[in-house]
């Protein structure tokens, strides 16, 4: 639809073919684009299962035909949308009725709110010195600005404290971001978004790093998840059924913020995760990134690394990562997230691992069979996909296309620096988590956290 949309506006006609079941998000997207007269063929039925005598059936006999007229008929006039104004107060009655309103508005995420009404609002704003009429980005697929204002709104909805604006306003700033593709969060894997936080501010506003790190039922941890989810939902406009723009075909409940235990990662003598992505020890730092799924509990033992390490590279990355390899050949991205419990990163780190020796064993020993994974690749509608081709676009290395042999194993990984690495957890458990990214939809982006002038006043 994006493309088609770009094409009308060159003056070129188009036809956008879609499947039934994404025709509501056809005409959501082409709304929110502007253009809602994009004209649209549908494919009756889903198309990767039906044979291929049944696809050329129905090309032939329903979809060109359909193209056709798309093409030959007039172009009408899109219908454009009104929505309230910034400060417009748009509902006033009891809780209940408030609930009931913003339900029936697809304004919530099925659980109560907090109404947002002005002095709540005006709370939020007290936590930051940036003006609540600044824009901080537009927003897809339904193109909404992101403000300092909305910010403050969705965050009492979610519930949050005003403390926690500041942290509110970088999670805002790093889904803006060109590159974390906003849009894309409601294709089908229906993956979800993560955030990641360092620095003292976790203290200070008590998330929790520890026991049940990723568990609803911290506050801090809990609302500020929400609260991502809901901005998604009501600035972006990614939004279930009776919504169209969210087109998760099962999906997953948003994620809690996944604090590291940075006393921990100093005892060890590595740097935090916020290190690892460029910033300074002891700046405030959100990253966000998709999580396409998440790998069992995975229990480790032994005092040798490597004893570690074999389990952590089966389990999270063989049983659990490996399905996703040929998605993210195809689009050159992998971010593969591990999350180790204190006690798991102590005998690593103490056997005189680094991370980036982490890395590089996991890149090295985590592999898939190519021929297997092609096939996987074709039935999730990639029909043409090679590894080989994915070396010759460079979306990949060569490692990937070293021999023609469908048996040869190729890498999970793409890259071992790609791999991040946080310690948090139980530290009386042996535990271990991987959190899958989904290619370059929803890529680690990481934005520093800034206090307003006035912090330590605010707080006491």
């Amino acid at each position: 639809m994006r493309a088609s949309a770009a094409a009308e506006k060159a003056g070129i006609r188009s036809v956008s073919i879609v499947a039934s079941g994404f025709m509501r998000q056809a005409r959501a997207i082409a709304q929110a684009l502007g253009a809602s007269n994009l004209a649209v063929a549908e494919y009756p039925g889903v198309i990767m299962v039906d044979s291929e005598e049944e696809l050329r059936r129905k090309v032939e006999e329903v979809l060109i035909t359909r193209v056709v007229q798309g093409l030959t008929t007039p172009v009408q006039d899109s219908v454009k949308t009104i929505e309230p104004e910034v400060r417009d107060i748009v509902f006033k009655g009891t809780l209940e009725q408030v609930q009931e309103s913003f339900h029936r508005n697809l304004w919530t995420d099925g659980l109560p709110v907090i109404p947002p009404t002005r002095d709540k609002v005006e709370e939020f704003l007290g936590f930051t010195d940036r003006c609540p009429e600044e824009v901080i980005g537009v927003l897809g697929p339904e193109n909404r600005e992101a403000t300092i204002w909305n910010i403050a709104v969705n965050g009492v909805m979610a519930g949050c404290r005003p403390e926690y604006m500041p942290i509110l306003v970088a999670i805002v700033e790093a889904i803006a971001e060109p590159d974390f593709r906003i849009e894309d969060a409601g294709s089908t894997p229906g993956w979800e978004p993560l955030v990641i936080l360092n620095g003292p501010i976790m203290k200070e506003l008590d998330f929790n790093c520890g026991s049940g790190a990723m568990r609803v039922g911290r506050l801090a941890n809990t609302s500020i998840g929400r609260f991502l989810k809901l901005y998604i939902r009501n600035v972006a406009g990614v939004r279930i059924a009776p919504g169209a723009i969210d087109k998760g075909s099962i999906a997953q409940s948003f994620n809690v913020v996944l604090a590291e235990n940075e006393d921990a990662v100093a005892e060890l003598g590595w740097q935090p995760f916020s290190v690892d992505r460029g910033f300074e020890l002891g700046e405030n730092v959100v990253t966000v990134q998709s999580v396409i799924n998440i790998s069992p509990p995975c229990y480790s033992g032994g005092n040798a690394p490597v004893e570690h390490m074999k389990t952590i590279a089966e389990v999270i990355g063989q049983q659990s990562m490996a399905y996703w390899t040929a998605t993210c050949a195809h689009h050159g991205r992998s971010y593969p997230l591990f999350v180790l419990s204190p006690s798991v990163a102590r005998v690593i780190a103490g056997g005189g691992w680094t991370k980036g020796q982490m890395r590089q064993y996991l890149y090295d020993n985590v592999k898939i069979r190519a021929g297997w994974m092609e096939g996987v690749a074709r039935r999730t509608g990639m029909t043409s996909f090679s590894f080989c081709a994915c070396v010759e676009a460079g979306l990949v290395p060569e490692a990937y296309c070293l021999s023609a042999d469908p048996n040869r194993m190729v890498p999970v990984f793409q890259r071992p620096d790609w791999i991040g690495i946080v310690v948090s957890g139980d530290p009386g458990r042996n535990q271990s988590r991987g959190y899958m990214q989904n290619q370059k939809q929803g890529t680690p982006t990481s934005k520093k956290i800034v206090l307003p002038a006035i912090w330590r006043q605010l707080l006491k």
